[in-house]
């Protein structure tokens, strides 16, 4: 099998020849100002590690651009927040550097698109405080931002897949935490936005994962996304679910990870013989049908790359 070959057949739960491996890091600021050098980062990165498909960065693009979010003080005002359309810079912008870096893979394996769910969107504007203080004050409010921005994010992805030449997106849920909703508020607050543009996504593509995501070292209340479908599922094996066959019976898909992407953990820490120790056991529990092999999140720069190459070429000897 090619890469293609082995992440199009775990991304549909057949069996592979080795278990494909995908991890992923933010891109430096150093090249947000400019969309061949983003592009030809993410490239080196490919070449670099050699793992069997890109998960493509959204770095630039994450709080949300509406004006009403500039120092908003008050929850009704999220009342006024109004689409921004399809020629929106924040929109095209993205579209047009994700066609750039599909261009510098050069075809070489699947990209994936990050996306974030449009709750997270407006926090990545506005911060947790604002976000948990106004969705208490006023849901409906909270409710109908979010709606708004939920369809500028489905001409997103529209876009991302059908002109930029992406496989799919990295569907980014986040705001899962025990401590933060309870399961009545997230599916009554959350969910509609979120499933807006899930379903938007598996109508255009197959090669879909959602991402649910545990970056808040908190456990999230997974029976909130116990409706979520798509083809593979990015949880988090150190916060939610530690064995890997419990997590494809619990999610009914291909599942991704493993590691810890935290700095000072396993990964960082271990030498060459006990990382591919750990990425024989891994694959032992896992199996080559369902399985890819990765991390819980996001891997911080600092982590060397011939890491996550050693990774990668113990999987491809399994």
């Amino acid at each position: 099998m090619n890469r293609r070959e082995r992440v199009t057949a775990a991304f549909r739960g057949q069996e592979t020849d080795h278990v494909p491996v995908c991890m992923w890091q933010h891109v430096p600021p150093t090249f947000w100002g400019n969309d061949d050098a983003f592009a030809q980062e993410q490239a080196r990165f490919l070449k670099a590690t050699d793992v069997d498909f890109m998960k493509l960065s959204g770095d630039k693009y994450f709080g949300w651009p509406s004006p009403v979010l500039e120092d908003i003080e008050r929850a009704d005002s999220l009342y006024e927040v109004r689409p921004l359309g399809p020629a929106h810079p924040y929109i095209r912008g993205q579209i047009e550097r994700t066609k750039k870096v599909v261009q510098a893979l050069n075809g070489e394996c699947p990209a994936i698109y990050l996306i974030f769910a449009p709750l997270s969107y407006i926090r990545l504007k506005i911060g947790y405080p604002k976000m948990m203080q106004f969705i208490r004050e006023n849901p409906e409010a909270m409710k109908h931002a979010c709606s708004v921005v939920a369809e500028d994010v489905k001409l997103l992805v529209k876009g991302i897949i059908r002109e930029s030449g992406a496989d799919g997106i990295f569907y980014s849920v986040q705001n899962g935490e025990m401590s933060r909703f309870t399961f009545e508020e997230y599916r009554d607050w959350v969910m509609p936005s979120d499933k807006t543009v899930l379903d938007c996504a598996n109508s255009l593509s197959d090669m879909n994962a959602i991402h649910f995501c545990a970056w808040e070292e908190e456990p999230n209340r997974l029976s909130v996304w116990e409706d979520y479908k798509a083809p593979v599922v990015s949880w988090s094996r150190q916060f939610d679910i530690m064995d890997i066959q419990e997590a494809k019976k619990h999610f009914g898909c291909t599942v991704w990870g493993g590691f810890d992407n935290r700095p000072g953990t396993f990964l960082y820490t271990a030498s060459k013989e006990e990382i591919e120790q750990e990425v024989e056991n891994l694959i032992g529990q896992g199996g080559k049908q369902g399985y890819i092999l990765g991390a819980d999140c996001s891997i911080h720069n600092e982590l060397p790359e011939e890491r996550i190459r050693w990774v990668v070429e113990k999987a491809r000897s399994i």
